[in-house]
């Protein structure tokens, strides 16, 4: 059996800055978010056919990652009005559709995805993560992929761990390591200087892992060594915020 998992938030933003804003219906309401949503629903629904699929949304306030560093995500403008006037309707077609819909406050919707990922796969599951957000490689195991929306509402891939190793140079149990070293900008978590995707990989690769690489400065060229030891603590913040947690009640 095969269950379908939606990072919903992710995937209507997507909907909504791939599709054209004069998508709307006579009465003005803009409906490209909704329009571009219900076609990556459809088209998931027809090729992986699951047996059973569920919504996650982010619920509005503070989580456990912003009490433990309130610059999480800070850079972000507010959602437009444009966007925010099609939740609603993105919520109910989901209800239409009888797709159960799940938020739990002060966690992410990752959040949620990763504890039903692990487990639906203890149970049997064959599971499939839809989301446009890099953090779910870390999901990535026996029965578990992720269909990747990397452009607009078509452009995806099925990402498993023979992918990620390919793209990344790293596998799924060492990607938030790697991320951590590298940043993420869309979460405002700054990297390393200097060290790119290329170098992290390269570092994990050679050492083994995040705590290998810190413990190892010694080996390091001077400059690497100065920047990591100087980015310690926020790389270690970094996982601790990258690392998605599976458990929610």
């Amino acid at each position: 059996m095969k269950l379908a998992l939606l990072d919903a938030n992710s995937l209507a933003y997507r909907a909504f800055y791939a599709l054209p804003a004069d998508l709307a219906t006579p009465a003005g309401q803009v409906t490209n978010a909704v329009f571009g949503f219900t076609s990556m629903l459809i088209k998931l629904l027809g090729d992986e056919r699951p047996d059973a699929i569920a919504a996650a949304w982010d619920v509005k306030g503070p989580t456990f990652r912003s009490e433990a560093y309130p610059e999480y995500k800070a850079q972000r403008a507010s959602a437009p009005d444009l966007f925010r006037s099609q939740v609603p309707l993105i919520r109910d077609v989901l209800e239409a559709m009888e797709i159960v819909q799940i938020g739990v406050p002060e966690v992410e919707a990752d959040d949620v995805i990763a504890t039903l990922a692990k487990r639906a796969k203890g149970e049997g599951w064959e599971v499939v993560v839809v989301t446009g957000d890099r953090d779910a490689f870390q999901l990535i195991a026996d029965g578990i992929t992720v269909l990747y929306t990397r452009r607009g509402i078509s452009d995806t891939v099925t990402a498993d761990a023979a992918w990620v190793e390919e793209r990344y140079g790293v596998g799924p149990s060492r990607y938030v390591e790697y991320a951590a070293l590298r940043g993420d900008s869309s979460d405002n978590l700054p990297g390393v200087p200097g060290v790119g995707e290329k170098t992290a990989a390269k570092l994990i690769r050679e050492y083994g892992g995040l705590e290998e690489v810190l413990a190892s400065l010694d080996d390091l060229s001077p400059k690497l060594r100065e920047n990591l030891a100087a980015s310690e603590e926020q790389v270690r913040l970094n996982r601790r915020l990258m690392e998605l947690v599976d458990d929610v009640p």
